[in-house]
Parts: C-alpha cells; sequence; structure tokens
C-alpha cells in the first residue's frame, strides 16, 4: 500500500471504533498518539485500560476521571467532557504504585453508546516495558468484546534478542509457542508465530474485529528494513483477520511510515 503519515488512515479508523491495543513495545505511547489523531470538536475520545497504565502527564491527556461508580462516569461524559476531546478514565489511583486501574470491559461496551463518544482506545493488555510479550491466556490480554479493531503492538528492537525474561515478557510462555528455546535469538518467524499463534498475542480477539499489527520503533538502526521483513512474515501466515500491517514509531511525527500488504 506505500506510504501513508496517519494513524487514522493507515488503521483505517472510522468514528463509533472501539480500538484495543496488546503485546509490547509501545501501547501507551501509541494511545495517546492515536488519541490526539482523532479528537475533534464536538466529540469526544476516551482513552482507558482493562488492566494498568501509569498516570497519564497532561501532555498526554487534556483530563483524566477516576471513579469506581458506573452513573458518576456516564454523567460526565454526557455534561462535561465534551470540551475536552479527549480524556482517560480509569476506576482507581494506585498511588503505591503511580498506576491508574482500568475499566471492567462491560462497561466499556456501555460508554460507545453514549452520544458524545467517537472512539474508545483502550490498553488491553500489560508488557512491563518490554519490546515483546507472549500472553498468560488465563487472564490475559482483557479485550473488550465489543472491539472492532485489535492492534498488537511489537518492538523491532527485539530482533536479534535473546529470548529471556529481560527482553520478552512471559518469555518461557513465548518459547512454547514459537518453538524456540530459551536463550535463542528473537528471529522475524518467531514474532509472527507469537502474534498469529491461536494461543498468541491477539488471543481473545472478537470473531468480527479486523487485525492491524503496529510495528513499532523502526526510527531505529536498519528498524524499516526489519520491520518489512517482519511484516511479510506476518502476512505470509495467513491469519484470517489480518490484511495490513502498520510500520511506524508512535513517539515521532509522522507516526507511520509504511503501510504494508505483501
Amino acid at each position: 500500500m506505500g506510504k501513508i503519515g496517519t494513524l487514522r488512515e493507515a488503521f483505517d479508523i472510522k468514528p463509533g471504533e472501539v480500538v484495543s491495543l496488546v503485546g509490547a513495545g509501545g501501547k501507551t505511547t501509541l494511545m495517546f498518539a492515536l488519541a490526539r489523531e482523532l479528537a475533534a470538536p464536538q466529540k469526544l475520545v476516551i482513552t482507558t485500560t482493562t488492566t494498568k497504565i501509569f498516570y497519564p502527564s497532561s501532555s498526554d491527556t487534556p483530563y483524566v476521571l477516576v471513579s469506581e461508580k458506573d452513573d458518576e462516569i456516564a454523567d460526565f461524559i454526557l455534561n462535561k467532557a465534551e470540551k475536552y476531546g479527549h480524556i482517560t478514565i480509569a476506576s482507581e489511583n494506585i498511588l503505591s504504585s503511580g498506576k491508574l486501574k482500568g475499566l471492567d470491559p462491560e462497561l466499556i461496551a456501555g460508554l460507545c453508546r453514549l452520544k458524545p463518544v467517537s472512539c474508545i482506545i483502550v490498553e488491553a493488555d500489560g508488557a512491563a516495558g518490554r519490546p515483546l510479550k507472549a500472553p498468560n491466556i488465563d487472564h490475559e490480554p482483557v479485550i473488550p468484546q465489543n472491539s472492532s479493531l485489535v492492534i498488537p503492538v511489537v518492538g523491532i528492537d527485539a530482533l536479534g534478542c535473546e529470548l529471556s525474561e529481560a527482553h520478552v515478557f512471559r518469555s518461557e510462555i513465548a518459547a512454547e509457542l514459537s518453538g524456540n528455546a530459551l536463550g535463542d535469538a528473537v528471529s522475524p518467524d518467531t514474532v509472527a508465530t507469537l502474534i498469529t499463534h491461536p494461543s498468541g498475542i491477539v488471543c481473545g480477539s472478537p470473531v468480527q474485529s479486523r487485525i492491524v499489527p503496529f510495528v513499532n520503533k523502526t526510527d531505529l538502526n536498519d528498524g524499516l528494513s526489519n520491520a518489512k521483513i517482519l511484516a511479510s512474515r506476518i502476512l505470509k501466515a495467513g491469519y484470517p483477520q489480518i490484511g495490513r500491517v502498520v510500520l511506524g514509531q508512535a513517539k515521532s511525527r509522522p507516526p507511520v511510515l509504511e503501510v504494508f500488504t505483501g
């Protein structure tokens, strides 16, 4: 497909979408970058999590609403939130860790039906700061079942790293799913398998959702050429809900370098 500069175009995001981010290597950065692009007058973009995220800065979000009361959240959205264009919502501020506890997926399903809401972006997975992960399917990822778009995120800096807990979150599970041994170098095939395996990064995605992987940090040395190799391997796996891979750098401008379709 070639070069597309905006995240909205690259992921083909339409009004009313619920977007869930899973995986590792820049989910939070991508979430707020998406929100900045999608915010518009008389509309509201909500960023939230079904797990935990660090308390965002004022440059990430103009307002943070913390409440355990569903009716209080709904009232704020209907009567006060529209002037902000973008707000972040959480159920609890965990002072000991500096993190916010997220929302129940069923509440997220209800919030998307409120009139001002144009898009909800959900960080639905945790990765402890690693560039790559494998999920423990007993409890993650926590993807709202009304998600229309699931974005598995991987950092290109995972390639060549040792398959160990220092670089890959839940490395033992990653080794089992990918067929590698602990200590092996992470290859494009390793990452592609972790994305497309039935118990891999996108497990639990709704059957109606489209899945568009985002290969992040392609501004690193040889990042774009390596990302193209990785994207080719992902598409070659033939996962039915994956038709494109976005290559980019969520912290930079433009955030998208290329949309890869084969």
